[in-house]
């Protein structure tokens, strides 16, 4: 905690001496200034003004054979992505001013997912600290870096709740709870937008996807989205609407479709609910080229009816596609769009670049001394090796074969136990892969003097099947005193068209791992991934397990302090691990049935909702995670035994470390509501708290219960609480705790 408090305050040192406004041009209020601007351009500037189009930069979607330098010379443009580095953004940036009658800046957007140049772990590894403190220094690290490489705008944070592995952007998102996913959303918002936008070192968050992205049927990405408009108010949209309370500045549409209306021609969500009930007044941009995939879809006719869709939907940006550019004056004339429409997207638009201060100075994010200065800055290296520490899960660790001696001889074997490409993950924006990142080969020599008492080696690869390696690296195994065993996916087999039917390790990281076994020495599985994996044959074969995620450019260093003692693993899991995929999609908050399985000791096994191959648990619940150490809870206590509708219930437990190591947890408290006009789930996580203990300390650790805690929309489709019995669970994951019950009353 003091270490994050530390680099909280130097980043905002940093913070403050890159937000000097000296230079900038005085200009009017923007209440005043948009208007008068707004009142000088003509249709064809105001349509300009919702059009992106990519630059060379990196590829995040089809080819559209779109010039975009000719377009910025015939000012058609608004927005442009995938353009980095200040050299590059301020020469698009003269050429733009040059060509602009009105001098309207270009707006710069790059997908800083988890890290610009300093890559810290894949969202779900942060989502996995429970840390949002660290989770927000992230963002504002990300932020400082591709500010000082002249971007104004990422496409973070994504907030789409999943319950299903398969899906490849899991990796991106913050796991399966609504809760956790909406403290997560809004840590990343504050990260990256910071205090004051105007901040040359700060950059518009964009929230995506709009909206019930991950739950794309079968988990296959881009796929269909069917639910109740219930499951979608209580599950998938909280945490957007906890991004918009935040003041998130841009949110993006997503590419399924919602009972049968695709995300990006849906007036439901982008008028209805986004602009309208939640009052959003930033600006939506479109998925890359949604608007043309409306044809596809078999909603719009052609491109013209698909931009009409758009439009009139909610739409303010069409990302790549032209699809404005081509068709909105036409549809104007023709009276399928207003002007009144165009002018309210183009006026969100301008007031975003007014917030940044580009209006003010349009160069004020092309500083080459501050690139230099601020690109993998010392700063940034110990944000992201903390980060990642915090992210480390530890699945499993029979007879404490962790953490690791240094006078023990260890093979530290598998295919990416000197890797520099996937340790990053995907996403990595401008991220460098080799020379950057550290191995965990490299951390491992950093901390390991006596180099006869490390081996490395690959022995497989990660999907090939050549088995010319294996034989060497047995061969040091055999001499070892214990093995390391680092495996997993390649970077690119999570994140964005990155579906699988099976979430096993990939190739024949198993067969290694069964020959190494035949060894008879202990093994300990570290693995790097984008998702939940199916685990059953490695737990029951491995001693230990470490789940490191894709953990970031210090990922190595992470690893190897892990391994070794120097940092007690305190990551629990934000995603429930299935025993096999023939239980997906599995999530702790789960209803019951009319005929629910009470487990083996169920008298009636026949006829109950149930598997007859598989046990209905999951392999790792949701909220899991060990420690080096032990923590026991005890004196679970409620200040009272009834709550009124405008009171609360004080929930204390006391936390004990009774281990042998200084250790975080993190304490979490569930509630279910055990009788509703609608179902109600299991269990729902309602506040979690992670907490420092040092052997052998006692906290007592307290949440606060109120009514709003309890609200869900009821069989009338109203959010409200409904009188009643409600059990708390406290405890270390979803599966187990201390319990106790109070009833709300009228």
């Amino acid at each position: 905690m003091k270490h994050n408090k530390a680099l909280l305050l130097l980043l905002a040192c940093s913070f403050s001496l890159y937000a000097q406004k000296s230079s900038d041009k005085k200009i009017k209020p923007r209440n005043e200034f948009i208007p008068e601007l707004m009142a000088k351009m003509t249709i064809d500037e105001k349509i300009s003004q919702l059009v992106q189009y990519t630059a060379d930069g990196t590829v995040t979607g089809p080819k559209t054979g779109i010039n975009y330098i000719e377009e910025i010379k015939k000012g058609n443009v608004g927005s442009i992505l995938n353009a980095t580095s200040v050299k590059y953004t301020r020469e698009l940036q003269e050429l733009n001013l040059k060509n602009s009658r009105l001098k309207i800046p270009l707006l710069f957007g790059y997908d800083v997912i988890h890290g610009y140049k300093t890559i810290f772990p894949i969202t779900l590894g942060e989502a996995a600290s429970w840390d949002l403190k660290a989770v927000e220094l992230s963002a504002r690290v990300a932020a400082e870096e591709a500010a000082a490489a002249g971007v104004h705008w990422t496409f973070a944070p994504m907030v789409d709740i999943s319950r299903d592995p398969r899906w490849g952007r899991v990796s991106e998102g913050s796991g399966e709870d609504t809760y956790l996913g909406s403290k997560m959303a809004v840590a990343r918002v504050r990260g990256f937008q910071g205090n004051d936008l105007m901040a040359a070192n700060t950059v518009l968050a964009c929230t995506k996807h709009f909206a019930a992205y991950g739950a794309a049927e079968a988990g296959r990405d881009y796929n269909t989205v069917d639910m109740s408009e219930r499951v979608l108010r209580e599950t998938y949209l909280p945490p957007f609407k906890a991004t918009v309370d935040a003041g998130v500045g841009t949110f993006m549409t997503s590419f399924n479709e919602i009972s049968g209306v695709p995300a990006t021609g849906s007036k439901f969500l982008l008028r209805d609910v986004l602009k309208g009930e939640w009052g959003f007044d930033g600006f939506v941009v479109t998925d890359y080229t949604a608007i043309n995939e409306l044809i596809p879809h078999g909603f719009a006719k052609d491109s013209a009816h698909a931009g009409e869709l758009a439009l009139r939907a909610g739409v303010d940006m069409d990302m790549v596609g032209g699809i404005f550019m081509k068709n909105l004056k036409k549809l104007l004339q023709e009276g399928k769009v207003t002007e009144a429409q165009i002018n309210d997207a183009c006026r969100r638009v301008l007031e975003a670049k007014y917030d940044l201060g580009l209006f003010h100075d349009p160069y004020r994010y092309n500083n080459e001394k501050r690139e230099k200065e601020v690109i993998y800055k010392k700063e940034h290296l110990d944000a992201a090796l903390d980060v990642a520490k915090k992210s480390m899960v530890l699945l499993k660790n029979d007879n404490n074969v962790l953490p690791l001696r240094k006078e023990q001889k260890v093979a530290f074997v598998g295919p990416l136990v000197n890797d520099e490409w996937n340790i990053i993950g995907s996403w990595a924006a401008s991220g460098d892969r080799y020379g950057y990142a550290v191995s965990v080969q490299e951390g491992v020599n950093k901390i390991v003097t006596d180099k006869n008492k490390v081996t490395f080696d690959k022995g497989v690869e990660i999907v090939d099947a050549r088995r010319d390696m294996m034989q060497a690296a047995l061969d040091n195994a055999r001499k070892a005193d214990i093995i390391v065993a680092v495996m997993g996916e390649f970077e690119n087999m999570s994140g964005e068209a990155a579906s699988r039917t099976s979430i096993d390790l990939p190739g024949i990281q198993k067969e290694f791992l069964a020959e190494l076994k035949k060894l008879n020495k202990p093994i300990i599985l570290v693995l790097m991934n984008g998702r939940p994996l199916t685990l059953n044959w490695e737990n029951e074969n491995m001693d230990a397990i470490l789940e490191a995620w894709f953990p970031g450019t210090m990922g190595g260093d992470a690893i190897a302090q892990t391994l070794y003692g120097m940092n007690v693993p305190s990551g629990k899991l934000p995603m429930t691990f299935p025993r096999n995929v023939g239980q997906v999609p599995i999530y702790y908050n789960h209803k019951n049935t009319g005929r629910p399985y009470l487990g083996p000791t169920d008298p009636e096994q026949k006829y109950k909702s149930r598997y007859i191959d598989v046990d209905n648990s999951p392999l790792f619940p949701f909220g899991y995670g060990l420690s080096y150490t032990t923590f026991s809870y005890s004196n679970l206590k409620l200040s009272s035994k009834t709550m009124s509708m405008n009171g609360n219930i004080k929930v204390s437990v006391d936390v004990a470390n009774t281990g042998n190591y200084d250790a975080a947890e993190v304490v979490q408290l569930y509630i279910q509501d055990k009788v509703g006009s609608v179902t109600r789930p299991v269990k729902e996580l309602k506040g979690f708290e992670k907490i420092m203990l040092k052997k052998g300390e006692k906290k007592t650790i307290e949440f606060t219960i109120t009514p709003e805690d309890l609200k869900f929309y009821d069989i009338d489709m109203q959010f409200t609480a409904e009188p009643g019995d409600f059990e708390v669970t406290v405890g270390g994951n979803s599966a187990s705790g201390l319990q106790d019950k109070f009833v709300l009353v009228k």
